[in-house]
Parts: C-alpha cells; sequence; structure tokens
C-alpha cells in the first residue's frame, strides 16, 4: 500500500529529469497517486518529453502562473483528467539574472517585480485557480530556500522567496476554513536546471555537505520530494502555515 494511494496530485515545475518537481511526479507515482503536470511556452514541449520518463504517463495542461486568463481555465483543463485534486505541489520560480548573482544594489524594479510576481505571488494565484477542485484534507505545497539568511548571490530571488514564506502563511489561514493544508519545503540546495542558471551558485552548495550534520548531496533530490509528498499525505493532517526543513539539518547550525 503507497503513501498517496487514490490521490491526485497536480505538479509544476517539471522541466527536465533533473527537476526536483520531476522526482516529486516519479515518486508520488511510485507512492499510488495519479499525477497532472503544467506547463508553458516553449517549455511545454520539453515537459511532455520529460514526462514520458516517468513510471506512468502523466498528462500535460497549460499554465502560466502569470497568466490570468490561464490561472481562470486551469480548473477545466485539470478536469479534462479528473474531477478532484488532493494536492498541489508549487516548484516555480525565476528572478532574471540581473538581479542576482552580486548586484542587489543594482536591482531595478522591473526586474525585481517579475522576480516576486512569479516566485511569491504565483503561490496564491495557483492556490485559488486549484481551489475549485480541492476539499477538506487537500493540500498546497512549496518548495523554498530558506530565507531567514542572506544567501550569497541570491539577492532578490531571497526577498522573492521571504514573500514566498509570507505568502503561505496568509494561504494557510484563509484556506484553513475550507480544511486546505499551505506548507513549504526549505530545500538544501540541489544541482537542478533553476540552480545552475543563477551566477555563482557554487558560492551557496559549496560546504553544504560539511555543514549538515546527516551530510548532503546536492545531485540526490530524493530526500526534498520525500518531504513533499510527506506534506501531501494524509499523514500530518493538522500541519499547515509550516516550512519543514528538508536540508541535512544546516538550518540548525551555528557557523
Amino acid at each position: 500500500m503507497g503513501l498517496l494511494d487514490g490521490k491526485t496530485i497536480l505538479v509544476t515545475g517539471v522541466l527536465k529529469d533533473s527537476s526536483i518537481a520531476f522526482h516529486v511526479a516519479r515518486l508520488a507515482q511510485e507512492q499510488g497517486a495519479t499525477v497532472v503536470l503544467t506547463s508553458f511556452g516553449r517549455q511545454f514541449r520539453l515537459t511532455e518529453v520529460t514526462a514520458r520518463r516517468l513510471p506512468a504517463p502523466a498528462p500535460v495542461v497549460q499554465l502560466d502562473v502569470t497568466d490570468e486568463d490561464d490561472l481562470a481555465a486551469l480548473a477545466d483543463r485539470v478536469r479534462e483528467h479528473t474531477d478532484h485534486l488532493d494536492a498541489v505541489v508549487h516548484s516555480i520560480g525565476f528572478a532574471p539574472q540581473s538581479v542576482m548573482g552580486g548586484s542587489f544594489l543594482d536591482g531595478r524594479w522591473e526586474d525585481v517585480a517579475t522576480a516576486v510576481h512569479v516566485s511569491a505571488y504565483s503561490l496564491k494565484a495557483l492556490a485559488v485557480a486549484a481551489k475549485p477542485l480541492m476539499g477538506r484534507g487537500s493540500a498546497v505545497v512549496g518548495l523554498t530556500f530558506d530565507a531567514s539568511f542572506a544567501w550569497p548571490v541570491y539577492d532578490w530571488m531571497g526577498v522573492a522567496k521571504a514573500a514566498f514564506e509570507a505568502t503561505s502563511r496568509y494561504l494557510a489561514r484563509d484556506l484553513g476554513k475550507d480544511g486546505i493544508r499551505c506548507n513549504l519545503v526549505a530545500a538544501g540546495p540541489v544541482k537542478t536546471t533553476a540552480a545552475t542558471s543563477i551566477p555563482g551558485f557554487e558560492q551557496v552548495e559549496g560546504g553544504w555537505d560539511e555543514r549538515a550534520p546527516l551530510g548532503w548531496d546536492v545531485a540526490d533530490a530524493d530526500p526534498t520530494a520525500r518531504t513533499v509528498l510527506a506534506l501531501c499525505s494524509d499523514w500530518l493532517p493538522a500541519t499547515t502555515g509550516e516550512i519543514v526543513h528538508a536540508d541535512g539539518g544546516v538550518h540548525a547550525m551555528g557557523v
């Protein structure tokens, strides 16, 4: 019997098989869930190709989280494949390179606004768009990179993640009356396409394994994916507004 038998999960952010979202989708299927993916634009075809590497077929529906028409159409598009969602996984983030890599003081509002829109506001937008398909016991789970600290080179993406974490708490407040949980997983660094696009990201990941009491493998997305799916399951029914760390324990260590 799988942890997610009978569940249907919407997973965003699958691009390549190195994506954390890919491993979330793969493990979800292995644990008995039906998975629906989202993608958009030029990435859509890439997501379809990557989806073929999953253990079971997974449909891909159009969703640009910054497009109001796509958001309004999401529930109907998902209904073509299922009549409900037990969990929604937010694995979306983007900031122009001009506001990362050590150029914090030079950040222009137009670029910062893009980072906040895609990487923070989209959590609320996605939750509201998927809400018609969700009921009591459903879960929204997002991926963050601990915004308690000012990380090297992360710059305005770090600010966007701080907004993302605050957004999750407010969603937990406002969705709670409908029995919907909202939690985040603060992952350690994983070598994904998104991570490697951050100029100087090796400054963040360097030495993480040595600082982690449990150790840390930047090439292994499974620990993070497993934590996401635990929050999607029925095993944390009274947990909401929480940030669960899957980082080998680095967050709890002093310098």
